[in-house]
């Protein structure tokens, strides 16, 4: 059959019986595409004539889009970066897509690149990805790529990160100098605790924390949720009568263990709550979070200008790391009935200045 100006990706999936994303893996000889799936792909191609979408960008030149990758809308960190990378944008012909994937498999975090790549982006930024490093390296042999929050030594990709481990230990030892013992972690179950995710970094680093300084550590498992963070918090501190600190592996956590400590009526002094990212509601008088600040406007802009780079030519890899700040607030405070001890007096030190 001649070529058709009508002809797309999905009549191809649908006359190979495959799906859009399985089409796309074939187009661009991504990994993981069986012999038969390339046969019956590669048929259906020839049957409708069809141009793959790689051939016509190249053909018209840029598109001036950039797609943003990103697991969902509700992290409070993720509206930093999108402002960050707009900014940047500024000035320039170029216009952001934001695809947010809403789901929790790879395969679905896979897709909606695949998707992106499929409308013509000039280039790609993914946010904490959950899909496999060479995944992602072959990906990024196609279009230009940066992968924010997974710590990668990537060969043919760009990423930023956050400093992880020195940020966990500013969290442990804002709670240690308040004079806090028990010091439990909030973090993710199951997905997002994978090699090079960040709050797997943040949970290997509280562990070796905890037991440089002798003390017992606990994980609290929460679903990547405010709601899902307050029921596991109020599990647990309904069976604590001791002043405890809490760092939680973000901001959205960090919420849902003080909406459980404000319903069991407890202060800051009983429970200590501190949180990363610094989102914007964390500096509201009414919550007054104390959080780990990781830059996220300026990681935003800084993807977009390391992708601007990519687009133009550059091929060696970058990969930077942004120093963390804690932000102190009313949050955390000393044990009830306790001072805090003197950061400067001789003791156990996990981050040096």
């Amino acid at each position: 059959m001649p070529p058709t100006r009508s002809t797309t990706i999905e009549d191809v999936a649908r006359l190979a019986g495959v799906s859009r994303a399985a089409v796309s893996k074939v187009i661009r000889d991504a990994y993981g595409v069986s012999p038969d799936m390339r046969a019956k792909v590669q048929s259906a191609i020839d049957q409708l004539g069809y141009r793959p979408r790689a051939s016509a960008r190249a053909m018209r030149g840029s598109s001036y889009t950039l797609g943003i990758e990103m697991p969902n809308i509700h992290n409070l960190f993720f509206p930093k970066i999108i402002t960050g990378a707009t900014q940047a944008l500024e000035n320039t012909r170029y216009q952001l897509i934001l695809a947010p994937t809403g789901a929790t498999g790879e395969e679905d975090h896979g897709e909606t690149i695949e998707a992106l790549v499929d409308h013509g982006v000039d280039g790609l930024v993914a946010i904490s990805s959950r899909v496999s490093l060479e995944w992602l390296e072959r990906l990024a042999e196609t279009v230009p790529l940066v992968v924010i929050g997974r710590h990668y030594d990537a060969r043919h990709f760009d990423t930023i990160v956050s400093d992880d481990a020195a940020g966990t230990a500013l969290a442990v030892q804002h709670l240690y100098d308040l004079g806090h013992r028990r010091i439990a972690h909030v973090t993710l179950a199951g997905p997002g605790l994978e090699p090079g995710a960040p709050h797997q970094v943040r949970l290997d680093a509280y562990l070796a924390l905890m037991a440089r300084l002798g003390l017992t550590p606990e994980v609290i498992a929460s679903e990547s949720s405010e709601t899902g963070a307050y029921a596991a918090a109020l599990a647990w501190l309904q069976t604590v009568d001791e002043p405890v600190g809490v760092f939680a592996g973000h901001d959205e956590l960090a919420l849902g263990v003080l909406t459980a400590v404000a319903e069991l009526g407890r202060a800051a002094g009983q429970v200590s709550v501190v949180g990363y990212d610094d989102s914007s509601i964390a500096s509201h008088p009414m919550i007054s979070l104390t959080s780990v600040n990781q830059s996220g406007t300026q990681v935003g802009a800084r993807a977009v200008r390391l992708l601007l780079e990519r687009i133009a030519g550059r091929t060696a890899p970058a990969h930077e790391v942004m120093a963390p700040e804690l932000r102190v607030r009313r949050s955390s405070a000393a044990p009830s009935g306790a001072a805090p001890r003197d950061p400067s007096d001789d003791g156990e030190r996990l981050i040096t200045t």
